[in-house]
């Protein structure tokens, strides 16, 4: 397909103060494998990260921009640092180089796929374990 400007007039610069990018492999290789808000928090972190992937925003201050919850925050960063797409060290965040490519989530898996998922499953089985213990009545204890 052949391309042409069409509003010449508004052709994208470099800013004077700062720069930010994202790497089309991330769109193409990595970003079928993330949730929405992850992918949204990636975006996020590039566009407002040095020339060396660095930042530091607050759960609060990301979640407010974000219009996100901070758990929300904190489960997005969570998966994006177990595909290993950015590091982070309260405040501090890095963008990392893109690592190779991880297949793409399916859903259709029995298996959970991220490290958070296994974490929310385990959570809501000992919830409803507990569930059942409270519906449940008590056995006498021993000696009693």
């Amino acid at each position: 397909m052949k391309k042409e400007l069409i509003i010449p007039e508004r052709i994208r610069h470099l800013p004077r103060d700062g720069w930010s990018w994202i790497d089309r492999r991330f769109l193409r290789e990595h970003a079928t494998s993330l949730g929405r808000d992850a992918i949204f928090l990636y975006f996020f972190l590039a566009a407002v990260s040095d020339k060396h992937g660095l930042s530091f925003w607050s759960d609060a201050a990301v979640a407010v921009r974000l219009r996100m919850s901070e758990k929300e925050v904190a489960e997005a960063r969570e998966e994006l640092e177990v595909y290993d797409l950015i590091t982070y060290d309260s405040p501090l965040y890095q963008v990392l180089s893109l690592p190779e490519r991880y297949p793409p989530r399916t859903g259709t898996t029995e298996a959970p796929t991220l490290l958070g998922e296994l974490m929310r499953t385990i959570a809501v089985d000992d919830a409803t374990a507990k569930e059942r213990t409270k519906r449940s009545p008590r056995s006498p204890q021993r000696g009693q």
